[in-house]
Formats: structure tokens, sequence, C-alpha cells
């Protein structure tokens, strides 16, 4: 028995499996489920994306600053020293309680917290000081009582929205923080006190308790006053009350509790509390489920390994009073240092470190979808010391303490150390320690998954928590629009004070002059002396002219924007039924700005392609191995002129004769059970023959190995159904990872599951049992994972590591395997032109001393609780050297439906696009042709920095400049900030990582930005997500442009929240992407309609419909300014002022919003037919400054012609009615120039507007009948005092009607006529396509769509990708529409060769140990014809190949082993 000192910290996963069976929670996880749902979903929520998008200086200074303490230590069952107590024994340290609260509101704080809140809005507040200087009679309000009618119900209505969401909170923190768990009760928690609840929160507890007894009194009064009432009526059951459990709780009472395994026998009646529902209830029986990879018991023929001693926190010596137990509680309840016991499908109420579970391994699968996204489960661990601890007496018995670093919100790490004294034979007590890493903790947020029953310790609570920590603000976006509109409403307060000044000093001027007839009239001044008139005028003016300022604007944009998010979430065009997935707004606010993108900024991998990886080719000492017509492929070949569906066709063929004849090959070697046809991806039958000792031995053993490798180094969950059928399926973290031990599977290696201490794996029949004594997990820095293992016939150590063909040469054993190095570079460096995904595999042999010196290292590493994942990466780092060379892997990921095309449209719509990937610059290339990003009259300018020096990098980009006739001076942005034409598909740019790092310095940055706008495309590679950002940020910041970036990963995060709109696809990666964007889509294609047509809609109506809001308010405004030139501007109301509250509430609001929300130019068919109509978002002319004055100059025209037509109406005489009584009066001729100005401001809105539907003429009709509707109703009553009776006198006049008509048309005329003029002498794009549509030109689009039978959303899932693999000769070629043929031209693609072949140049490469070969390898053939042809242009000039740049990194790492682990990265970067 190892000794208890040697704690092997460093174990993997050690039983990992995928259950087949899930039980449905109850009905009562829904609420817990969306409570955490809508927290995540907060905007709030953002940041947490951006400190886990790969940058991980932002999480360290997270976690830097977050806490307040520097270290927690928590204590069970051990006494507090005294350095954590207080003078009176309490404990220093204050946890947070488990009670959270995310609503704003209480019952007593509501009413003044809401109106401070909603006095944060200036409009409110502007509202509010006109009302207060209504109720001062000085200042001429008629009716103050009536002036807070407007404002009252904006709060009102306000207020009820946010009482209602803010009781739906409520209701949802009650069901959660009183959701139920079984905590540990009757023993010490010394980690807390109880809680000393202070005298205010006694009060709320009070009043809390008191108002629940009087409603629930007065809810049985009132129960018992219905059942009287309806006796005689037929009792329904649906009527009857269903009594609740307390606590919200939907389980039945326990009686006791079982485990649904027989095959664990000490897993007994834990404590004799209530207990779930019967075993058979919560898991089949063993015969009805599907066996996982616990299916492996001891007793098979698995080899026996003794198992090593981790310790025991339980202290069996240890006399307790056996009186504790778990007891149903709340989560509020939880506190620090509290162990509780979790069931399956139950909710996690705190950050718990497993001690226990359900399985004799310690395994449980958490569900992680509220923290992440990511729906797949995943696996962690029990502590090893802790895995007996399984009842009430055995919590009782221990004695540890957890040393754990403070709270943080990295969701991904988490460092402590569990502490005890182990008590050996001789009754001696000896330190132990077991490190504590986020594979043993529970998240508060995940949900336990097919796992019974899992018991740990609390080591955060509440807020606390991670996903609490994660609930962080995110700097808001707002639109352009939005910020260009403050400066105009700043020039309508200028106006406002202006007009406000005039009448003050006219006002105060006219008292002063006297001997005028105010002498006569008035009966002396307000104010007693002309400064103070002047001074009283100029506020009663303020009062008069406030509707200059469009206050009520802001709350019509936000309708608007809501109303046009609500139709982007509706449009199902853009639903990926595929994952059940809509469009998704989660900024409302900048909907506007999707329509002047004018820089798209996207990832590849699961961006533009589909992250469902597969299995293509692979290399193996030296021999190239797979079959396969990729898409990328045939944009390289398109690109030399050929025929691709041709050439695609022959392909395709053969490779599916190459699939029939390697499944027959492989059935004769050997009959796997576990292998379906449809799975297959591989297609290389010469692999077969090799394995089958067709080359030989040695070829043989190379090919078992590599495929050995595969099944043996990975962390993927493996999910197993028995029967005559059984099927082995895999499920892991990274889609490529899957395809890797897929394949293996596929060819007889399949991994069966893992046992306690390793990995059962069938190779070609025969199952053995490999021992893992570690797993060196991959991570984005170290860029490989490894795994240490066992091998059972030999005993030996062998360490096989996978990872990026650069890391891995740069750790090869040095001067060895030169001749295969260069063969299998090559070989990765044509896979990447395939525009394949390669990986390299290796492998090392250790021997025992080698491996437990650094095992013991490795401890120290693990057990560290700072800075423990760059310790055990350093570590890591010195055993990952002096490697041998297997061979490499290539996988496809295929483009996304719809993705070529697409970016052809956006493309011609003048949007630029480009590609920030991680990927290798070859197979960047590749896809660019593939998916029409680059095209064969592109001349590619490769940014290639050698040496790594700044001056070489200028001086390049000098040289590039200069092919464009610039020098990068600032006269030159200047004009690229004007010029917003798209540039000639001529040139396009290829930079790596390297090299972007040094043109994004501040003395380059200039002219590497006016290069690259000169380029038709960019593709940058190799980039890490730090400079993504850092360029999205360059060209948004440098141009002055609006930009968009579109990703699917964490590492796409800091991009998608530069830009200034973000867009996440809800891909395979998980959703942080998704919960960090500003648009949610489920695939690319998605993105023409989403900026197309919902973003030049957005725009355009938005736009149009700020300028009729400018323009009713000046013509409204200044109508009342004219009248006060006759009355000494003494700020006299000319309407009556119910017209002036009304006005924008209610006579000319809705007409302008409708327009906002459902204005059309041209149909969503016609948007995307001709996509250059877009062209005008991006040149920002739809709403500009200029139109801003010629409106608002508009309306002051209208505003003369309204006023003036009915003052010359009345100035030559008076008029009287039927009856004999005045209309002359100021209230009367009001009605005059209200009622025609309304009628103006609600024809010329119709006028502006482009689609006149039923709807929008309707709603103007009324608006206009309003004014109508309201002055005969308003003036019926006497309360209307002079204005009694004005309706019937004014509407009966003739001169009425006629003076309305009159100046309606004389104000729209000037209107008509210029938009006449501008639509037949001088259209705009728009103008010509309405009129080709009423030609009918476009009448094909609506035929097209009648007949297209399939939906345009649907797109293939996972597993109808999978089923299609075995017609790869009916695959589609992208691009089927441009195609290109033998006559395509292109200077440098050197069309005259006969590459278009499909089987040739065999004897070139043919190795000469082969001994047989059916036929030759074609797919690599063609592939190395093909790169034959392109190296000469430019690729082997700039040294861009793969195999060139590995063999400069060839065994850097393994010639310097002592190096520090910072030098190895500086080297590495």
């Amino acid at each position: 028995m190892a000794p208890p000192g040697d704690v092997d910290v460093s174990a993997p996963i050690k039983r990992i499996r995928w259950a087949t069976q899930r039980v449905t929670g109850q009905s009562g996880k829904r609420k817990r489920h969306s409570i955490l749902t809508r927290l995540h979903k907060r905007s709030e929520s953002n940041e947490k994306a951006n400190r886990l998008s790969g940058q991980s200086e932002d999480v360290d200074a997270a976690s830097v600053d977050a806490p307040v303490e520097s270290k927690r230590r928590i204590f069970f069952n051990i006494p507090l020293p005294d350095d954590a107590r207080d003078e009176d024994g309490h404990p220093l340290a204050h946890y947070e309680r488990n009670k959270i609260r995310t609503a704003k509101y209480t019952p007593l704080s509501f009413v003044p917290k809401n109106l401070w809140y909603q006095f944060h809005n200036i409009a409110n507040v502007y509202f509010l000081f006109i009302i207060i200087l209504t109720f001062f009679p000085i200042f001429g309000g008629s009716n103050p009582g009536l002036s807070c009618v407007p404002l009252i119900a904006i709060l009102l209505v306000t207020a009820i929205k946010d009482a209602i969401e803010d009781y739906r909170r409520t209701i949802l923190d009650n069901e959660l923080n009183n959701a139920p768990l079984y905590r540990l009760v009757e023993w010490n928690n010394v980690n807390t006190t109880e809680d000393n609840i202070g005298w205010w929160r006694r009060v709320k507890k009070a009043s809390t308790k008191t108002i629940k007894r009087v409603y629930r009194w007065g809810k049985a009064r009132f129960s018992k006053k219905q059942k009287a009432a309806d006796a005689s009526v037929r009792r329904s059951i649906d009527t009857r009350a269903t009594p609740r459990n307390s606590m919200y709780s939907t389980r039945t009472d326990r009686t006791s509790f079982q485990s649904a395994r027989s095959v664990v026998p000490d897993v007994y009646q834990m404590t004799p509390v209530p207990s779930p529902p019967p075993p058979h209830l919560l898991h089949p029986d063993d015969a009805q489920r599907p066996d996982t990879s616990f299916s492996f018991e001891a007793g098979q023929d698995a080899p026996k390994f003794t198992p090593k001693f981790y310790g025991s926190l339980i202290d069996d010596t240890k006399q307790t009073p056996e009186k504790a137990k778990f007891k149903k509680d709340y989560w509020k309840g939880v506190q620090v240092g509290d162990f509780v016991r979790i069931y399956n499908n139950d909710q996690i109420p705190a950050d718990v470190v497993i001690l226990s579970t359900s399985d004799p391994d310690g395994a449980c699968y958490v569900e992680t979808k509220n923290l992440d996204g990511e729906t797949n489960l995943k696996v962690r661990e029990a502590l090893r010391a802790g895995r007996k601890v399984k009842h009430a007496r055995d919590c009782e018995k221990c004695e540890f303490t957890i040393d754990s670093e403070p709270p943080h919100a990295n969701l991904y790490s988490y460092s402590a150390v569990a502490r005890w004294k182990q008590r050996d034979s001789e009754d001696s007590l000896q330190d132990m320690a077991e490190p504590i890493s986020i594979h043993n903790l529970l998240l508060r947020g995940c949900s336990l998954r097919n796992t019974d029953w899992v018991l740990g310790v609390v080591v955060f609570t509440g807020r606390e928590t991670k996903i609490m920590l994660n609930a962080g603000a995110t700097p808001s976006k707002r639109s352009r629009i939005s910020r260009e509109l403050n400066w105009n409403v700043m020039y309508n307060f200028g106006i406002l004070f202006a007009m406000c000044f005039i009448s003050g000093t006219i006002q105060g001027v006219t008292w002063a002059h006297g001997h005028n007839s105010l002498d006569y009239f008035e009966f002396g001044s307000v104010g007693g002396k002309p400064s103070l008139d002047g001074f009283i005028t100029f506020w009663s003016a303020v009062i008069l002219f406030q509707n200059l300022v469009p206050i009520s604007l802001y709350i019509s944009i936000e309708i608007i924007k809501t109303a046009q998010a609500f139709f982007i979430y509706s449009d199902t065009l853009m639903y990926y039924d595929v994952i059940d997935y809509p469009c998704t707004p989660k900024s409302w606010n900048i909907s506007d700005d999707v329509g002047q993108i004018e820089y798209i900024f996207s990832d590849k991998t699961g961006t533009l392609t589909q992250n469902v990886m597969e299995f293509k080719k692979c290399t193996i000492n030296g021999v190239p191995y797979g079959e396969a017509y990729t898409e990328a492929q045939a944009g390289m070949r398109k690109r030399q002129g050929v025929d691709i569906e041709e050439e695609g066709s022959k392909a395709h063929k053969q490779i599916a004769a190459d699939r029939e004849k390697m499944l027959k090959q492989m059935r004769d070697i050997h009959q796997n059970p576990y292998l379906y046809d449809e799975d297959l991806t591989f297609v290389a039958p010469d692999f077969v023959g090799d394995l089958a000792g067709d080359s030989g031995d040695l070829q043989k053993e190379a090919n078992a190995r590599f495929m050995l490798t595969l099944a043996l180094c990975h962390t993927v969950i493996t999910e197993r159904s028995t029967g005559p059928n059984p099927k082995v399926e895999f499920k892991a973290q990274s889609p490529d990872e899957a395809a890797l031990v897929s394949t293996a599977r596929d060819v007889g290696f399949t991994a069966l599951g893992r046992t306690n201490d390793g990995i059962l794996v069938n190779s070609l029949g025969v199952e053995k049992e490999y021992t893992i004594l570690n797993t060196l997990e991959f991570n984005s820095s170290r860029k490989r994972m490894s795994a240490i293992i066992r091998m059972p016939d030999s005993n030996k150590i062998i360490l096989f590591c996978k990872g990026a063909d650069s890391v891995i040469w740069a750790r090869l054993r040095a001067d060895e395997q030169a001749q295969l190095r260069k063969e299998t570079a090559d070989h990765l460096e044509m896979f990447a032109r395939e525009g394949l995904r390669t990986l390299c595999i290796a492998e090392r042999e250790l021997s025992e001393e080698e491996y437990q010196v650094w095992s013991k290292k490795h401890d120290v590493a693990a057990a560290a609780v700072v800075d423990r994942e760059d310790k055990l990466e350093e570590v890591a780092d010195q055993i990952e050297r002096e490697l041998t060379l297997l061979g490499g892997t290539a996988i496809e990921d295929r483009l996304q439906d719809g993705v070529p095309d697409t970016i052809s449209l956006l493309g011609d719509a003048g949007i630029k696009l480009w590609v920030l990937t991680g990927d290798k610059v070859e197979t960047a290339i590749n896809i660019g042709f593939a998916c029409n990003l680059l095209s064969n009259e592109m001349e590619l300018l490769i940014l290639k920095i050698q040496d790594e020096q700044v001056e070489t990098a200028e001086a390049e980009l000098n040289r590039y400049l200069k092919i464009f006739d610039m020098t990068g001076s600032d006269e030159e942005l200047v004009a690229a900030k004007k010029n917003h034409e798209p540039p000639e598909p001529t040139y396009a740019i290829v930079i790596d990582g390297d090299s972007l790092k040094l043109v994004l310095d501040p003395t380059l940055r200039q002219k590497f930005l006016l290069l690259c706008k000169q380029c038709k495309s960019v593709l940058c590679c190799r980039v890490s997500p730090s400079q993504k950002a850092a360029v999205v940020q360059m060209v948004k910041e440098g141009l002055d442009v609006m930009t968009l970036s579109v990703g699917d990963g964490a590492n796409d995060v800091a991009m998608i929240q530069e830009a200034d709109v973000g867009v996440g696809i809800a891909g395979e990666e998980g959703r942080q992407a998704v919960m960090s964007s500003d648009y949610a889509i489920g695939q690319f294609r998605f993105l023409q309609r989403l900026i197309l047509v919902h973003g030049r809609w957005s725009y355009r109506r938005l736009a149009e419909t700020i300028a009729n809001f400018f323009y009713k308010n000046m013509i409204w405004t200044f109508a009342l300014f004219w009248y006060q030139i006759y009355n000494n501007f003494d700020c006299v109301y000319l309407f009556d002022y119910t017209y002036i509250l009304l006005v924008n509430l209610a006579f000319t609001s809705v007409p302008v919003v409708l327009m906002g929300i459902l204005d059309q130019d041209v149909s969503d068919k016609v948007s995307l037919a001709v996509p250059q109509l877009y062209r005008r978002g991006i040149e920002r002319k739809e709403w500009t400054q200029k139109k801003f004055w010629l409106y608002m100059f508009d309306g002051i025209y209208q505003s003369v012609i309204c006023f003036f037509i009915t003052y010359l109406l009345f100035a030559p005489a008076s008029f009287v009615t039927s009856q004999g009584t005045d209309i002359n009066d100021t209230s009367r001729m009001g009605v005059y120039v209200a009622t025609a100005t309304v009628t103006a401001i609600n024809t010329y809105i119709l006028m502006n507007t482009y689609r006149w539907d039923w709807i929008q003429v309707l709603v103007v009709v009324i608006s206009i009948l309003l004014v109508y509707f309201w002055t005969g109703v308003y003036t019926a009553f006497t309360s209307a005092n002079q204005f009694y009776k004005a309706a019937p006198e004014v509407y009966g006049q003739l001169t009425f009607w006629c003076t309305v008509l009159l100046t309606v048309l004389i104000c729209l005329l000037p209107r008509f006529v210029v938009k006449s003029y501008q639509k037949i002498y001088m259209p705009r794009d728009v103008d010509i396509v309405r009129e080709q549509v009423r030609q009918g030109k476009f009448d094909y689009l609506e035929d097209a769509d009648k007949d297209e039978k399939p939906s345009p959303a649907h797109s293939p899932t996972s597993s109808e990708l999978k089923d299609s693999a075995m017609q790869d000769d009916e695959r589609p070629i992208y691009p089927p529409s441009v195609a290109a043929t033998a006559t395509t031209h292109n200077q440098r693609s050197q069309n005259g060769s006969d590459g278009t072949e499909y089987t040739r140049h065999r004897d070139s490469l043919e190795r000469p140990t082969r001994i047989s070969l059916d036929r030759p390898r074609p797919s690599y053939e063609r592939a190395r014809a093909s790169m034959d042809q392109l190296r000469p242009s430019f690729e082997a000039s700039h040294d861009l190949t793969s195999a060139g740049r590995l063999m400069r990194l060839e065994s850097s790492h393994s010639r310097s082993t002592s190096r520090h682990f910072n030098d190895i990265t500086a080297d590495l970067k």
C-alpha cells in the first residue's frame, strides 16, 4: 500500500459515463430554472462572457477586485482557532446569506424608489418642471390639474409595468429562496453564528407575517362565501383546490432512502428523514436501462491493480452524540460550512464541494446550461478522501478544514485544499491534504443529472457564488442616431430659449416704454416693473412653447424599437428549426445601427462553418491516408479555373466506391460491433490494408499505435447501449475530440468507458484496461493535451500527446525522424490547403524513476491554492518534451448552408467582410475561396514579417501602399473616412497573428488600416481573442464606421462586445457568444435578412420618424409664436390648453409611431434581390443634419401658413353665427388654426410614408377626426368656460372648412412639388426599384416563393449530416451558382495545367517501404498537384507553407528542457 502521505492529485476523470436515462423533474424546477435563466438574460450578465473570452488578464483583475478577503478557511467539526474569533468568541469571518433578491422593490419602498428611478429620466424631469410652473398663476398656467394628466399617465403606466415585472421577480425570488433541500441539522457549524436580526428587519418580518395572515383570513372568508354561493352548482374536479406541499416542493414525503444500485453494498438509508419516491420511479430497472461506462465492474477480464491509499476525512475513533440528521430546509437557510444532500434533477443551492456521490467512484454529472449556456453534461468528482462520507453520522465524525481562494467570477477555475489529520495503524496522526479544483465543485444554478444523490459542503453562498458574481454590469450600447439625437434636442432647447428670451424681452420693453394701448386695457403689470415682467414672461413662454422640445419622442422611439425587436424575433425566415432557435434581439435599442453596418468581422469555425467535425484524412509514419473532396478544395480548384462540378462528381463516385471497399476489408479483419456504416467519415481502404499488414509489420504497428492513441488520449464521456446492435457514442466538450475518438472506434479501436483507475479499450476485438496515471488537459494557451498511460502488457509508462502542429513540432526529440518530419509536414500542409483542421500526434516513453520524480512536482503544483493553473501548466510543460512523432490528423468542418451566397450578397450591398480566425493561413485562404470571400480576380497581399521587427513591418506596409499610390498620411485617412464606396475586388490581405501584433503598433496602425481600406477582403489568421477586439476597435474608431462582429464561441466575446453590433451564433461551442451578443441567430445565413431587411427597414423608419417628429413640433409651436406678435408677446394662449396637452399625446402621435413600426419602401424579397439599396445606410444618408434642418424649416414655413391664413381671414372683419354670437375671440380663432395644423401634420406624415396600407390610412384619418371629436365633446360642457359650445359655432361656418382645406393645400404643396421633381428627374435607387416593382419586374420573386417547396429556414441536423456521409457523391459543391469552368480567367492560376485528372502522380510520392498498393492515393495526389501549381504565385515566395514554418520550429523546446516556462511561452508567441 502506498504511504498515506503520497496523494495522487493528478488523477484525471477516473470514471466517465453518459447516462442514457433522464428523469423528468418536478414542475417546481421550472420556476427555479426561470429565475436563473432570467438572471443570465439580463443585460448586465454580458460582463461574464467578457471575462471568459480567453483574456486571462480580465479574469485575474476580476478575481482581485471582487473579493475583500484574501483567503477563506472553513472548519468542519474543529473548534475555531483564536485568530478566527473575536472577543466574544464569535467567528470573525462573516459570509453572505444564501437568500438573494433580484427584485428592486419591496411593498414599503416601491412608491418612493420607483419615482426616484423614473425621475432619472430627463424627460420626466422636464415635464415635472413645466407642471410646477403651471401651479403658479403668475406664469399664466390655466389648469394646473389638467397639466398633470400626461405626466401622471406616463408615471402610472411605467409604475404598473415596473410593479408587474418586479412582482414576478419577487415571486421567483421566493420560489428560489424557499426551494427545498436537505441540510444537516443538530450539529454545530462553527463557521457561523445565529443570525442576529436587527430591529428594522424584525419590523419587516412582522409586517410580512401580518399581511400574510390578513390575506389568508380574507381569502378564507371569501372562499366560504363562494362555497355557499356555489352549493347548488355541480362541483367539478377542476374547481377543487389542490393542497400544495410546503416550501413549494412537489416531492412526496420521504420515508427512507435506498440506492437504485444493488452493486453498492454500503449505500443504505442515510438518515431517518423523508425520502424520495420509490427507486423504480426515479430509475428504471437494470433490464430497462442501457449500459453506460459504469457497466464495467470488478470481476471482469480487466486486470487488477492495488488501489492507492488517499486517506479519509472520517475519524472512526471520534465519539459523537449521533443526533445529526438531514432535514428538509430552505435554500435561504443554507450557510457556509453546512453539509447538504442533493438529489437527481435538483438544482444546486450554493457552491458546494463534493464529498461523496451515489456512484462508488465518486462521479456525478451536472448540466451547466444556466451558467455558460452549454447543454452537454459535465463530469464532476468527489474528493477521494470524502467518498466514504455517506450518512449523517459520518458527517459528525469528519474533522477537516478547507483552505479556499476567495470568491471570484471565473466559472472555469477554483483552487482550494482540504486538510485533515489521518490516523494510521499505529494510532498516530499524520497531516494530509487533497487539492480541490473546479472538477470537485458544484456551482449554484447547475442541475444534477443522472446521479442519485450527492453529499457535499458549502463553501460560497448567495452573492458570493459564481453565478451571482457573473451578474455584473456591462457598458450598454447606444445607437448612433440616439447619440446624434441629443444634439438635435439641444438645438431645440436653444430655439426654445431664444423664443422665450424674445418674448420676455419684448414684453419687458413694452411695459418699460409706456404710452401705448397697454395703459388702457391692462390693470397694471403683473411684476410691477419691466424687468420682473420680462422675467415672468420668460417662464410663461416656457410653458406656452413646451411642445417644441420633443420629450415624447424618446417614449415613441422606445415603442418603435420594441416593435422592431418583436418583428425580428417573429421572423420565421430567421428561425433555425434544428435547434428550435429564432433570431433573438437582446439589445432592443440598436436596431437602427444594424441598418448602417459597413464592416463585418467574422470568426470562421462554427460561424462560417458548421462546427460539425468529420475525420477525413491522416498521416501515419509518413504515409497519407484518406479520400475526400472538400469544399475548400473545390474553391481552390475553382481558383485554378477547373470545372469543379465535373471534377467533384468524379471524385465523389470514387469515394463512394472506396467506402464500400473499406467496409468490406474492415469486416474481413474484424467484425466490429460498434461500426455503423453511416457513421464512417474516414474513407481509406489502403489504411485497412496496411492495418492488415499489406505494407509490412512496421506500418501495421504504426497504424495500430496511432489509432490506439486516439482511443486513449481524450476526456470524452462514453455512452454505451447494449443489445443485438450495441452502439458506443461519445460526448465531448470539443467536436474535434469526439471526431477523433469516433474514427478510432470505426476502425476497430473503441473506447468502451472508464474504470476506477483507467480506461477500457477494445482493440480489434481484444479488450484491455489501460491505467491512466495523469491527464494534462487542453487549454487555449497550451494548445495540446496529454494522457500518461501505464500499458497493460509491458507495464511501461507512455505519454500520449495531441495538439497543434507548431506546439508538437517544437517538442519533438532533437535530431531524430528527419525524413518523417519532412513528409508529415508536407502532408499536413496539403491537408490544411484542402481546408482541413490538422493536429499532430506524438508519444514519449517515460522511465519509472522519471515519472515518479515528475509526479511529485505535479502533486505539489496541484496542491497549490494560489496560481495553481500556472504551476500545473509549467509542470506539464516539463514532461511534454522529447516526443516521438506518430503522425497527424485532418478534420473537415463543413461550411454552413448559404454562407457563400450570404457573403456574396453582403458584398453586393457594399459591406466589407473580414475573417478573424485562429486557423492556419492555408486553411483560411481555401475556405475564403470556397465561401466567395476570395475570388480568382483578387491578388493576395501576404503580410508575413519574418524577423518580427516593427521596422520590417513598416517597410512591408510601405511597399504594399505604393501599389495604391498611398503613403499612409493623415490627409489620406481623412479622405478614407469620407469614402464609403466598396473597393474594387482586385486585392485581398492575408495576415497572421504574429504580424498582426506588429502592425497594430500605434506607429503602424494607420498605415495598416489604410491598406486594408483598399482591399476587398481581409483574412487575419492565428489571432487571439484580444487581437480580434483590437482589430475591430481599430476599424471602428479609425474610420468612424459602423461595425458588426459575429461569432459563436467564448473566444469571440471580446470582438462581439467591442463592435457596434454583436451577433452570436447558437452553435456547438456553447452559448457564451450568444449570452454576450446584441442579436442571437442560429446560422450565419440569417445575417442577410437581419442586416439587409430588418436593419435597413429599422434605420430608414426611425430616421423618417424622427424627422417628422421634429417637424410636427415646429409647426405647432411656431403657430403659437406668430400669434404673440400681435399681443406684445404676453404669452396669451391662442389654443385652448387641452390642445397643447393632447397634440403629442393623441392628435399626432400615433401616425408617426406607426410610420416607424410598419412603413416599407420595398418588400423583404426586393430588399434581398437588390442589396445595393443598403448602401444609403452605409453612407448614412437617411438621417443627416441637413435633413433635420430641412424638416425644421418646412415646419416653420407651414406654421406661417397655418396661422396667417386664419389671421388674414379675421383681420378685415369678424363673423357671427346664425344666433348672432361672435366667433372672433381667441379660443374660437384657435380652433381654426389648431384644426388646420393637426390636419396638415397628419397628412404630411402620410405623404412621407411609402406604404399606404389600410391600417396606416385608417390611423391618419382617425387622428385627424380626433381633434374634431375632442372639440365637440369638450365644448359641450360648461366646464369649458369661454370655450363652451365653440364646436357647433365654428364648425357651422363655411369659412372654417374653406380655411382648413386651403391651409392644408398650401402647406403641403411645396413638399409635394419637391418630392415629385426629385422622383421624376433625380430618382434615388429605391425610387427606381419601386417603379420596377409596379411594372412587375420583381413578380418572379413571388412566383419563386410559391414554387419553393422546402422551408427556407430549414438546415440539415447533425444527424442528417452524418447520414449524408455515406452519400458523398451526392453532396453539393459550394458555390454551385458560381462554379468556375475551364474558361475562367486567372492570370495567376496557370490554367494550362493537367491537374484536373483525379488519379495521377503516384510515383512521385510512393514510399519505398510499401509492399502492396492496390491503387494510388488520388486525394492526396490531386491536392499535391494543385499545390505545386499555386506555390510559385505567392505562397512559396512568402514562406507561407506549414512545412516551412514547422521546420523553423523543429525541436526548439526539446533542446532546452531546463528553460523556464515563461520563456517557453515567449518563444511560442
